[in-house]
C-alpha cells in the first residue's frame, strides 16, 4: 500500500520516478506522414532570435535543446496582480534561458481548521512562504519552456505539442513535465516535434470567483495565461523551427479540462491574428465540467472568505485591498478555503467558471450549442478516476450521509430527489463501485466504492461520454477517438486511479505496451491528426463510427463498447442542469 500511495502522490504531482521508457520501433503505415524536416548541425549553445517581443534567447545544448524560463507575459505583480495577463512589448535583449522560471503560488493543502483538521495542519506547513520558496514558487511565474531536437533548422517547420499541466487548478507548474523524452521519441521515429510547456496561475491567484471579480473582468485568469502562451507560440515558435499552423494542445486532469476550455473560450473562437492557435486537442482525464457562474453563491463564499482572512472585509474596494496585500497575506488567505486533498475533495474552491466573456456559458451548454473549436480530438479516462478523491471521507457510512455530502459539498442546484435518483444508479458497490470489477473487495469504508464511482463518473468518465456524444451530434464531421485505461487493474483500493496515466503516458516510466503504444498514437496524431497514420500499433477506431473505446492494459489492448453504466449516463443527460459545481 505504501508503494501505491507513493505512486499516487507522484502521479498527482507529476513527478517522474524512473527513466523514460525505451522506444520500440514499429513498422510504417503506407499512408505517408508529413515529410521529415531537415535537421542540421548547431553550435553548443543554441541561440534563437524572436520578434514578439524582440529578444535573443540562448538555451541549453544536448540531444534535446532546451530553452527553459522564457517569459511570455509581464509579471502579474503589483498593479497586474489578479488581472488578465499582459503581453510583453518592450525589447528584452538577451535572455539566458537555462533555468526554469518560478512556479505560480501553490495551494497544496487547506489551512482551514473546519475543513479537515489533519490536512489543515499540513497546509499550515506546506503553504508557508518558506516551503513555497523551496518549491521555487512566486507571483512572477508566467514562463514557458521549449524543447526541440538538437540541430533543428530555423525552417524545419516541426509540429508543436503544447502541454498544459494538471493539479486541480490548485497545484502544478510546467517544469514538472520534461518534454525532452517526447522530443527524443519523435526524432527516433522520424516524427520530430517541438514541445512547449506553459505555466499558468493556479488557486486563488488564477481562479478567484465572486461578483467583484466578475465586475472587474478578472475571472479565469489561468485560462487567459494559457491563451497568451498559445499566442506567444503563434508569434515566435517559427524562429525555433516550429510550425505555428501545426499546434496540438494536450493536458491531463485540470490540464485536460483546460484543453476543452481553450476549445470553448470565446464561443469557440480559437483564432489569433486571423489564424487558428491550434489544430488538434488531446484530453487525458478531463473534458467539459458543468459549472455555475463566477458570481454564484459558492464562488462568492470563497471570495468573501479570502477577503476576510486577508483583513480586507472593511475596505471600500475589497479587490483593490487584495491586490495591495503583502504576498504572504494573500497566499495565506487564498489557501484558507477547502482544498483538493481534503474532505471536500473535487468540489473545487477554484476552477474555470462562466463569466459571459471568456466562457460565455457553462461548458455543457457551450457543447450543446456547438460553440467549441472544430478540431480533431482525443479524449479518454482512467477506469477508476474517483478512488483518489474518495480517500478522505471515511465518516460517510450510509446512503443518507452520502446524499447529504453530495448536497452540501457538490451539487447545490440538485434536488434531494435528483441526488437520490443518481445514487440509485449505483445500487450495489460490488458491481457498480470503484475500483470497478473487484467485487466485494477494496471497499475502504462502507460508502467508499459508491462515492468513488460517482465522483469519477460525474467529473471524468461519464462526462467524457456525454461530451463525445453531443460533440458528434453538433459537429459530425469532426473526428474523435476515445479510450479507457485499465493498466493498473488489481491495485488495492485505487485501481487504475486518476493521474496514473502520467506515469504511463507522459513520462513513460514503465517500459510496457501501454507506454509505447500511447506514445505512437499521440505522435501520429500530432503529425497527421489521426492516431492511426504513421507508426502502426493496433487500429484505433473513431469513436463516432461504433462508439467503441480502446481499452488499454499494460501489455495489450482491447476494444469495448462505450455503454457501461448507461443508466447513470442517461440520468445525467436528462438532469445535467442540477449537477453544476
Amino acid at each position: 500500500m505504501k508503494v501505491n500511495v507513493l505512486l499516487t502522490l507522484s502521479s498527482l504531482l507529476g513527478l517522474s520516478l524512473a527513466a523514460p521508457a525505451p522506444v520500440i520501433e514499429l513498422e510504417e503505415r503506407t499512408a505517408a506522414p508529413d515529410p521529415a524536416p531537415v535537421i542540421e548541425e548547431r553550435a553548443a549553445a543554441p541561440t534563437v532570435t524572436i520578434s514578439y517581443p524582440k529578444a535573443t534567447i540562448i538555451g541549453k545544448a544536448g540531444n534535446v535543446e532546451i530553452f527553459p524560463g522564457i517569459p511570455f507575459a509581464k509579471p502579474p505583480v503589483g498593479g497586474l496582480r489578479l488581472r488578465p495577463p499582459q503581453p510583453l512589448t518592450d525589447p528584452l535583449g538577451t535572455i539566458y534561458a537555462t533555468e526554469n522560471g518560478k512556479a505560480c503560488p501553490q495551494f497544496t493543502f487547506s489551512t482551514a481548521i473546519d475543513d479537515d483538521i489533519p490536512t489543515s495542519a499540513i497546509g499550515n506547513l506546506v503553504n508557508t512562504p518558506l516551503l513555497q520558496k523551496v518549491l521555487n514558487a512566486g507571483e512572477d511565474c508566467l514562463y514557458l519552456n521549449v524543447h526541440r531536437p538538437s540541430g533543428t533548422a530555423a525552417n524545419a517547420k516541426l509540429p508543436v505539442l503544447f502541454w498544459i499541466f494538471g493539479g486541480g487548478f490548485q497545484i502544478g507548474w510546467n517544469s514538472m513535465y520534461d518534454g525532452g523524452p517526447w522530443v527524443s521519441s519523435g526524432a527516433l521515429r522520424g516524427q520530430p516535434i517541438i514541445v512547449v510547456t506553459v505555466n499558468y496561475r493556479v488557486g486563488g491567484f488564477g481562479f478567484l470567483a465572486g461578483k467583484e471579480i466578475l465586475a472587474d473582468g478578472a475571472s479565469n485568469l489561468g485560462l487567459l495565461d494559457q491563451r497568451l502562451g498559445l499566442q506567444w507560440v503563434a508569434d515566435n515558435i517559427a524562429a525555433f523551427g516550429g510550425d505555428p499552423t501545426k499546434v496540438t494542445i494536450w493536458g491531463e486532469s485540470a490540464g485536460a479540462i483546460s484543453v476543452f476550455d481553450q476549445m470553448a473560450m470565446y464561443d469557440g473562437d480559437h483564432t489569433y491574428k486571423g489564424k487558428p492557435l491550434f489544430r488538434g486537442a488531446i484530453m487525458n482525464s478531463g473534458s467539459m465540467v458543468p459549472a455555475d457562474p463566477v458570481d454564484c453563491p459558492k464562488g462568492q463564499k470563497i471570495y468573501d472568505t479570502v477577503v476576510s482572512v486577508a483583513g480586507c472585509s472593511k475596505a471600500y474596494d475589497t479587490l483593490a485591498c487584495l491586490r495591495a496585500a503583502p504576498y504572504e497575506v494573500l497566499l495565506n488567505a487564498t489557501t484558507s478555503v477547502p482544498s483538493l486533498l481534503s474532505y471536500s475533495s473535487i468540489s473545487l474552491s477554484y476552477l474555470p467558471r462562466p463569466d459571459g466573456v471568456v466562457l460565455t456559458q457553462s461548458p455543457d451548454l457551450l457543447v450543446l450549442s456547438g460553440k467549441f473549436a472544430k478540431v480533431p480530438f482525443i479524449c479518454g479516462s482512467q477506469e477508476d478516476e474517483g478512488t483518489l478523491f474518495a480517500l478522505f471521507q471515511s465518516t460517510i457510512k450510509t446512503i443518507p450521509q452520502l446524499l447529504n455530502y453530495l448536497k452540501t459539498y457538490f451539487f447545490h442546484g440538485a434536488t434531494t430527489a435528483q441526488l437520490q435518483a443518481l445514487i440509485d444508479t449505483y445500487p450495489d458497490v460490488t458491481t457498480d463501485g470503484s475500483p470497478f470489477r473487484t467485487g466485494i473487495f477494496n471497499n475502504w469504508y462502507p460508502q467508499f466504492k459508491r462515492l468513488a464511482a460517482i465522483l469519477g463518473d460525474l467529473t471524468f468518465t461519464i462526462t467524457r461520454r456525454a461530451f463525445l456524444e453531443v460533440a458528434n451530434l453538433v459537429h459530425p464531421d469532426v473526428p474523435s477517438w476515445s479510450y479507457i485505461s485499465s493498466y493498473d487493474y488489481g491495485t488495492p483500493i485505487l485501481g487504475t486511479f486518476h493521474g496514473s496515466d502520467l506515469l504511463q503516458v507522459f513520462f513513460g516510466v514503465l517500459p510496457n505496451y501501454a507506454s509505447v503504444s500511447f506514445r505512437s498514437y499521440y505522435l501520429n496524431f500530432v503529425y497527421n491528426l489521426d492516431p492511426n497514420v504513421g507508426t502502426v500499433v493496433v487500429n484505433w477506431p473513431r469513436w463516432s463510427v461504433k462508439k467503441k473505446l480502446m481499452n488499454m492494459y499494460a501489455w495489450y489492448q482491447t476494444q469495448i463498447d462505450d455503454n457501461f453504466r448507461d443508466d447513470t449516463y442517461k440520468f445525467l443527460l436528462s438532469n445535467i442542469g442540477g449537477f453544476h459545481i
